[in-house]
């Protein structure tokens, strides 16, 4: 029998995220809500910016597969964190 590890965004692929509020709590808030990683809300962080470092990993911020978090989902959960502070 093979174990396989889940990450909480690998459970919510495939269109199950409950908006970008959700995506944020539950992919963005433990790091970036908590000084672990730099501060994202209220930030106009490019498009791409976001993308590149999302999908490939900076510094300690691990990387996060399509299949964790899909582009569509990504970009609307960036938007929000944009808006909100």
């Amino acid at each position: 029998m093979i174990a396989s590890a889940t990450s909480p965004a690998a459970a919510q692929a495939a269109g199950q995220w409950k908006g970008p509020e959700h995506i944020y709590s539950k992919i963005c808030t433990y790091c970036h809500d908590s000084g672990i990683g730099p501060v994202i809300k209220g930030r106009q962080l490019p498009d791409v910016y976001v993308r590149t470092v999302v999908r490939h990993g900076r510094l300690a911020m691990p990387a996060f597969r399509p299949s964790d978090i899909d582009d569509k989902a990504l970009e609307a959960a960036h938007d929000n964190a944009a808006r909100n502070e």
